[in-house]
């Protein structure tokens, strides 16, 4: 299942301006998903770094947590 991917509004606006270059646009959605693989790499490390209280407060269980921080960051 293929799910979108959340791009900025600034990245979004300068790859639908008609006069950017295929080039550029081609750059800018590499860029984008870089940057979106980057923050789920972050956001897994970081979640394999917490507590068991804190995964309580997030209403996570320890198993939950460990199956989500060990995906690889190319999966949504």
């Amino acid at each position: 299942m293929t799910q979108a991917r959340p791009i900025s509004a600034d990245a979004m606006t300068l790859m639908t301006y008609r006069a950017l270059p295929v080039p550029a646009m081609i750059a800018l959605r590499f860029a984008a998903v870089v940057t979106t693989w980057a923050a789920r790499r972050r956001t897994r490390l970081a979640l394999a770094a917490l507590e068991p209280w804190e995964l309580d407060d997030a209403g996570l269980t320890p198993e939950q947590a460990s199956a989500e921080a060990s995906r690889v960051f190319w999966q949504a």
